[in-house]
């Protein structure tokens, strides 16, 4: 089913065929980009791998600006990866795995033509900005990073009054605009591809419960949005504040009769709970589907009794395995999912300075239709206001591995 802005419901598109001389060259070259992405990786599978332990290689690279600090690589094309390496909390752990991340897809890109200008950001606007002024100085042509919304932020006019792209980690859309680029997965797609399974399964009628949140503002919107696309009807949406998730749930189970299915984008946190609570309601899940988003993709959520069967958007789960098990084998711990970004960001910014040439950062080139293969998280593609499109797949909760619902696509369909 087609959208009346020209994309499908699960976020591929449909594009005119009508396409620009600048736009054809892109196309061919997002197309060889796909195919390095998935040589490279399949390489890093089945080949073992000598890597230094601590990944940071300290020579400035050979030509150009003088560099200050930690640099990744010793290519022609500098990049630059702000990281929150002295933040408070979880951020300088954070910092160390995405740090490891883009070392590991730098080995991985065999013949790769880059030096990283590793930039600390102390976690914070002021910091991110700085951060980028001097990688900028030292002859940065793209930024990737930040991780936090508010470094982002920090980041964005900096980078934009250079004319110096940035793919951030971030997932938070209010911070992506022309030139600033989010890798994250974010909300309104993973919804949007969830309810269309379930639509797609026929599925008639809805439910919702979700915080009182922005995450949860954009999680109902895509929701309205794309129940009204399939014809289904919203039956309702109930908002909970923080440690209301129980009358919520006693709000929903009391149209229960209504409904074939119930979003629940939240959280390991809270999913189980809410799950829970719906049961001890008396809401049948033989009939009554729950829906969750890519926020389930956790080991806690595979293995909780109370979510067996719930549907759930998320990359194929074999790709992260795998980065997974090549991230143990260098680095000894375990990667969270965020530090798949920070390889994914390396490998794109690799591909594309092996096979774009002088154009290789421009926005045309970066906002290519096509999209980009990950061999790591799938399908994806950045938007000209700076969000993302993903193929994502749609997994069943089974109390052990998850069990694949319906395939991630492999192209967008019509670019």
């Amino acid at each position: 089913m087609t959208r009346d802005d020209g994309r499908v419901a699960n976020g591929v598109a449909d594009t005119s065929p009508e396409t620009s001389e600048p736009r054809r060259e892109a196309v061919g070259l997002s197309r060889r980009f796909a195919l390095l992405l998935m040589a490279g990786a399949t390489l890093a599978a089945c080949s073992p791998m000598s890597r230094p332990s601590g990944g940071d290689m300290l020579l400035p690279p050979p030509t150009g600006p003088a560099v200050s600090g930690e640099v990744l690589g010793t290519g022609t094309v500098r990049v630059a990866l702000l990281l929150p390496k002295t933040a408070p909390g979880n951020g300088a752990a954070l910092a160390v795995a995405m740090q490891n991340a883009a070392t590991l897809g730098l080995n991985d890109f065999s013949g790769n033509d880059l030096t990283i200008l590793v930039k600390d950001t102390g976690g914070t606007a002021e910091g991110a900005a700085g951060a980028a002024r001097q990688a900028i100085s030292e002859g940065a042509e793209l930024i990737i990073g930040p991780i936090f919304a508010a470094e982002v932020g920090g980041v964005g006019p900096v980078a934009r009054a250079a004319n110096v792209p940035v793919i951030a980690f971030s997932s938070d859309p209010s911070v992506a605009a022309p030139g600033v680029y989010i890798l994250g997965l974010l909300v309104d797609g993973q919804v949007r591809r969830v309810v269309a399974e379930a639509a797609k399964s026929g599925r008639k009628s809805i439910a919702a419960i979700m915080s009182q949140s922005a995450f949860g503002n954009l999680a109902e919107a895509a929701l309205r949005q794309e129940a009204g696309r399939y014809g289904m009807r919203v039956v309702a949406v109930e908002r909970f504040p923080a440690g209301g998730e129980a009358q919520a749930a006693a709000a929903i189970a009391a149209v229960a009769s209504q409904i074939d299915c119930i979003l629940v984008p939240e959280g390991a946190g809270v999913a189980p709970s809410v799950a829970r609570s719906l049961r001890t309601a008396g809401v049948d899940f033989a009939r009554i589907k729950l829906l969750g988003t890519g926020v389930w993709n956790d080991p806690t959520v595979y293995n909780d009794p109370s979510l067996t069967g719930s549907w759930f958007p998320a990359p194929e789960v074999s790709g992260f395995s795998a980065f997974a098990s090549r991230y143990r084998s260098a680095y000894g711990s375990e990667p969270p999912f965020t530090a798949s970004l920070a390889y994914d960001a390396v490998v794109l910014a690799a591909g594309l300075a092996k096979t774009a040439g002088a154009q290789r950062f421009q926005l045309s080139v970066i906002t290519n239709p096509e999209g980009f293969l990950s061999a790591v998280n799938g399908l994806f593609r950045f938007n000209a206001a700076g969000t993302n499109d993903r193929g994502l797949a749609v997994y069943e909760v089974t109390g052990s591995t998850p069990s694949l619902v319906s395939a991630a696509p492999r192209a967008f369909t019509g670019a």
